[in-house]
């Protein structure tokens, strides 16, 4: 029987073809798709503002940041589309994502270190990869996505 600390939660998402998971600790929430209003000179990777519960979250769209292409979704799909609502550094940041999958439980010692490109993400935002139910998860490091200078300019839009 496995150590139940060595096992963690992952929240899955598809961005593009791939399968994304991060850790359920970093998700503050996960919000189905709603209007976001744009912000004249923002960095291309952020794709407005989202005004929820009267807090504003800037929206981060990773399809720009990394390349991707948008997922082709079926219409039941698309009802799955949304934003995470992460926190790093004590700022709110919602991600863009395909469709949100599930979330997962796997054990931290199946994690293999991540290789050097995957689907135009590159190996410094990944944590690693799991083989999970014979399909890759590829674990994103949230703490890694954005520099300290992005980071602050991210920060400004919110306030």
């Amino acid at each position: 029987m496995q150590d139940i600390e060595t096992r963690i939660q992952l929240v899955t998402f598809q961005l593009g073809k791939e399968t994304y998971g991060m850790d359920i600790m970093d998700v503050k929430e996960i919000v189905s798709i709603r209007p976001i209003r744009s912000i004249p000179n923002a960095p291309s990777f952020i794709a407005g503002i989202l005004n929820l519960r009267n807090m504003i979250f800037p929206i981060i769209d990773l399809h720009k940041r990394f390349q991707i292409e948008k997922a082709a979704l079926s219409e039941d799909e698309e009802l799955l589309s949304g934003f995470v609502i992460i926190n790093i550094n004590n700022t709110q940041i919602g991600i863009i994502i395909d469709k949100v999958c599930r979330v997962v439980s796997i054990d931290e010692r199946s994690i293999q270190p991540p290789p050097k490109m995957i689907s135009g993400i590159g190996a410094e935002y990944i944590k690693g990869v799991v083989n999970n139910e014979g399909e890759y998860l590829i674990i994103l490091n949230i703490e890694k996505l954005f520099n300290p200078v992005e980071l602050h300019q991210i920060g400004k839009v919110s306030k």
